[in-house]
């Protein structure tokens, strides 16, 4: 066997980032097997089945043997229910098929969308904290990452004075996130409208990252697209997987310009191949089907997202802004310690209570932790008593 040396890799992989989730998951599923009561809270990912109209189609699908290739873009029947449903939810002109590209999941496509757009040295803005995989593609192509941070004091809306500041003629793209990951921050028609101002100005592509976008509780949700003069300057991306408790069904799209959606689809043909058949037809059902389970599982993580937050707000040393979207709490715990990894491992190991460590979204996440409240309310009250029980006697 070869001996590993460092020069056997590309320069680049260095520059890749992780998603911690998925490796407290392995922790978590670790102390369980041990027999450990845990509480899932570090994967963003509804505990609910997928709703049964949805199985049996896919089930159907496979058993009609829709087991076969499909176009790399997805298939026409889907593309057209993505386009009539992205556009009537989100109140503009109806897109076309030839506007949508289908992915395996969001990932996918947030990759492979960013691959088609930036050059080594390009400007790309973000969020602070963010969903890891936006500055892990981003440094990956050698791009220029800019975060502008969010503020809890606003309840993690963009710092927009910041972001006008820091965005000019050589930003290339603008990742925006709303309803947001980490923080369950939600961005105002006032806070789009100037993103869209500066979008115009500086001639730069805004991604909207929209994968919680059915997962909102105050107010209707809206969209940076539906803004005048924004439709073929904005990416939209949303998927399955939360809305509908489609995870491991792995199916997202993208919908942008033609144009974009060329080249999208050039890196799915090199990447990926095509979206599973059979997946592409329980898409088709989860758009046209019953929409009652969205809707009854949404008000079940309103009350979840009540019931934590209260909950969070009674411990010492911990407090927390309402989440208006999402499904994810984000607590302040510089009053407990300066280390968010070392909580979010002790809280494991001593609590069963499996969280993230906000410094894991980026630095402006330092001193925070994320909670999924994907998790049942008896398992959520068992969580906030161990807290309450352990917190006091860490050590960090």
């Amino acid at each position: 066997m070869l001996a590993t040396k460092a020069d056997r890799f590309a320069e680049a992989v260095s520059r890749l980032g992780s998603e911690s989730a998925f490796e407290v998951l392995a922790r978590a599923r670790a102390l369980e097997a041990q027999g450990k009561r845990v509480v899932h809270m570090e994967i963003g990912e509804p505990d609910f089945d997928t709703p049964d109209h949805i199985k049996e189609a896919g089930i159907r699908a496979i058993r009609e043997n829709h087991s076969h290739y499909t176009p790399s873009q997805g298939i026409l029947e889907l593309r057209d229910v993505v386009a009539a449903y992205a556009s009537k939810f989100r109140h503009i002109e109806p897109w076309t098929a030839e506007n949508v590209v289908l992915s395996p999941g969001a990932k996918p496509i947030i990759w492979n969308i960013l691959s088609a757009l930036l050059s080594p040295g390009d400007e790309f803005v973000y969020f602070d904290p963010a969903y890891p995989a936006y500055a892990s593609c981003a440094n990956y192509l050698g791009a220029k990452t800019v975060p502008i941070p969010l503020l809890e004091e606003k309840n993690w809306r963009m710092d927009l004075d910041e972001l006008e500041r820091r965005v000019s003629d050589r930003t290339k793209a603008i990742m925006i996130n709303s309803p947001h990951n980490p923080t369950g921050g939600v961005l105002t028609k006032e806070d789009l409208e100037r993103i869209a101002a500066m979008a115009q100005r500086h001639d730069f592509v805004v991604i909207s990252d929209e994968i919680y976008s059915r997962n909102f509780y105050d107010r209707e949700f809206n969209s940076i697209v539906s803004v005048p003069g924004m439709r073929d300057r904005t990416i939209v991306i949303d998927g399955f997987s939360k809305a509908y408790a489609m995870t491991g069904w792995r199916l997202g799209y993208a919908i942008m310009a033609p144009e974009y959606a060329k080249y999208v689809t050039l890196f799915n043909n090199n990447t990926f191949s095509c979206v599973a058949s059979f997946v592409q037809q329980a898409g088709i059902a989860a758009l046209t089907g019953d929409d009652e389970p969205v809707v009854r599982m949404n008000n079940i993580f309103r009350e979840r997202r009540d019931a934590l937050i209260n909950g969070i707000n009674k411990i010492d040393g911990m407090s927390c802004t309402m989440p208006e979207g999402a499904f994810y709490a984000f607590p302040n715990v510089t009053k407990i310690t300066s280390d968010d990894k070392a909580l979010a491992a002790y809280l494991l190991q001593e609590s069963g209570v499996a969280c993230l460590g906000g410094s894991a979204f980026g630095a402006a996440g330092k001193g925070y932790l994320r909670f999924s409240y994907a998790a049942s309310l008896d398992d959520i009250h068992y969580a906030l008593e161990q807290m309450a029980l352990k917190i006091p006697q860490f050590k960090g």
